[in-house]
């Protein structure tokens, strides 16, 4: 199952939480993102990369390369506590179950060292932690969200119980909680010291082994806070507001050549007001949380830096694979208004005092999201954001650099997913997946396929234009064949209606083909249901709870 070291890479796999597909520089944006902007030059652009339409699924995904509905988030945690028709079945048990084997267990027993230090979302008990699952070391944060400095005054025990499921710890390392973190702990900065750490003892430890380190940010994902100096550095920029924000992206897009110059973007979909119907104070709010949203990624990026001057200064750069993606678009949900877990953050935030003022938005005492038009800024040309299996919540920016191979320096508009990442490695790594069966269990096999072929050039795609993926969470679902792609989104007032785009001409999904051709859409529907039976996906009826959760919205808007 394993080669010799010398021959094999290391792998550096860096995630970022929420990350819009324009939000950095090498993908079409102004946010000043110079180390990841480098390193994605110099390697092989993704402009059809997609991912789950959250979190937890994607990361599930990631790590094991088959469907999230095998892996044991067939649903996010949050939510399949809360839905009694989830509780007990196979695939939604909210944490990776043993039905997967992980690249970090497959690696660690080919003579790896296997690290990662950043958001897990995985698991919170003992036995789901990423000690677990194959991590050598490692410092997470085990739940979706947290504050990004060391500053959780709303949060007892109970509270965290109540609000993410575990009453130990937000933070594990290795196999022990931690109830304390350092006074001056910023996640993203933080995140990247405890790895480096891990690295650098076991290169000064002499101990001649590659490594897979696994770097998952939860920035830039709400709340929205990063050091004041370089908010500051943002002021005024983005003072137009989001719309303007977005053409500007599509336009650099197109110069950039990710997106054709014919593009037509999706119509912003929001239940918040226009930017040109706020008033003075609502811009200056607005404006303030994009110009924190800035400076969290711009953070993130001076630390993926930090990681890549070490891996140079130790003379391990060019015989790292890097790769990046974002987990999901951008996050443009209304989080206040979300039942699972809105009512217990926005009590949180009220009884304690945050302080949401636009002088102070960013700090550590203050809690806030930037909502659906800054998110759709990002997205564009695709259709909505997080949370939906529209393009605008799936497609997400990645690239992968790695001299070994002759695909570098280049664009990338072949379908890839998040599962192939894991086939990837393992064929870099010359490892062998198990198939079947892992140490006398039975697992999954993954769905994913291996970029190798493609990356030396032997492959002039990375899946066969016959290959169908399919995507299914909160009830929302899609299906695809070559460009081809069946969508239903629309469940906020009615049941689901299917709808059919081909991404080749319409890649906004802006032209619903589904009545001239119904016999393409028949055709992807027999995948769909192919997909759900042999991922074990559950058919919940969400659109009535859409409806309630657009009601809440509405309701908020109008009263506050």
């Amino acid at each position: 199952m394993s080669a010799t070291t010398a021959s094999r890479p290391n792998f550096l796999v860096i995630v970022a939480d929420d990350l819009g597909f324009s939000d950095i520089g090498a993908f079409g944006g102004e946010i000043r993102t110079p180390n990841l902007d480098s390193v994605a030059h110099e390697g092989l652009r993704f402009t059809d990369f997609h991912t789950a339409s959250a979190c937890s699924p994607t990361r599930a995904m990631l790590l094991t390369g088959t469907d999230h509905h095998l892996a044991g988030l067939g649903q996010m945690a949050e939510f399949s506590e809360r839905v009694p028709a989830f509780h007990g079945r196979p695939g939604y048990e909210g944490y990776l179950n043993d039905r997967v084997v992980t690249l970090a267990e497959l690696l660690r027993d080919a003579g790896y060292f296997t690290v990662m230090s950043g958001k897990w979302h995985l698991g919170l008990t003992p036995e789901t932690l990423p000690a677990c699952k194959g991590f050598e070391k490692s410092f997470s944060l085990l739940p979706g969200a947290a504050n990004h400095y060391n500053y959780e005054p709303y949060l007892p025990a109970e509270k965290k119980k109540s609000l993410f499921g575990t009453a130990e710890s937000f933070y594990v390392e290795d196999d022990r909680y931690i109830q304390e973190l350092p006074n001056d702990f910023y996640s993203s900065d933080y995140f990247t010291d405890r790895l480096i750490e891990f690295l650098g003892k076991e290169h000064e430890g002499g101990r001649e082994r590659p490594f897979f380190a696994y770097l998952p940010f939860s920035a830039p994902h709400w709340p929205l806070q990063a050091p004041q100096e370089i908010i500051d550095s943002y002021s005024g920029t983005y003072d137009d507001g989001p719309d303007a924000l977005r053409k500007a992206r599509l336009a650099r897009l197109k110069e950039l050549k990710l997106v054709g110059n014919d593009v037509e973007p999706h119509p912003v979909v929001s239940p918040e007001a226009a930017w040109d119907s706020l008033d003075e104070e609502g811009r200056l709010l607005s404006a303030r949380k994009m110009e924190v949203y800035a400076a969290m990624v711009e953070r993130m990026d001076w630390n993926v830096g930090r990681v890549i001057n070490w891996l140079k200064e130790t003379g391990q750069f060019d015989n790292t694979v890097v790769i990046f993606l974002s987990d999901n678009g951008a996050e443009g949900n209304l989080i206040e208004a979300v039942p699972v877990f809105g009512r217990e953050v926005t009590k949180a935030i009220a009884s304690n005092n945050y302080d949401n003022s636009p002088e102070n938005i960013g700090r550590a005492n203050s809690y806030v999201w930037y909502g659906p038009r800054w998110a759709q800024a990002a997205t564009a040309p695709g259709r909505l954001y997080k949370a939906y299996t529209s393009e605008g919540g799936i497609r997400t920016p990645a690239f992968i650099r790695y001299p070994g191979v002759k695909r570098q320096g280049a664009i990338s508009h072949s379908f890839a997913t998040v599962m192939d990442i894991t086939p990837t490695i393992l064929e870099l790594a010359q490892v062998t997946h198990p198939g079947s069966s892992y140490k006398g269990r039975a697992v999954a096999e993954p769905r994913g396929h291996s970029w190798l072929d493609y990356l030396q050039e032997k492959d002039n795609a990375i899946h066969p234009p016959d290959h169908v993926t399919g995507w299914e969470l909160f009830g929302r679902r899609a299906i695809r064949q070559g460009e081809w792609k069946a969508v239903s989104i629309r469940q906020i007032f009615r049941a689901p209606r299917w709808q059919l785009y081909n991404l080749a001409d319409d890649p906004g999904e802006t032209k619903d083909l589904a009545r001239t051709h119904p016999e393409k859409l028949k055709v992807l529907l027999r995948h769909w249901d192919e997909y759900a039976r042999s991922t074990g996906v559950i058919e919940v009826k969400w659109y009535g709870f859409f409806h309630f959760f657009w009601h809440v919205v509405r309701r908020k808007l109008k009263h506050g």
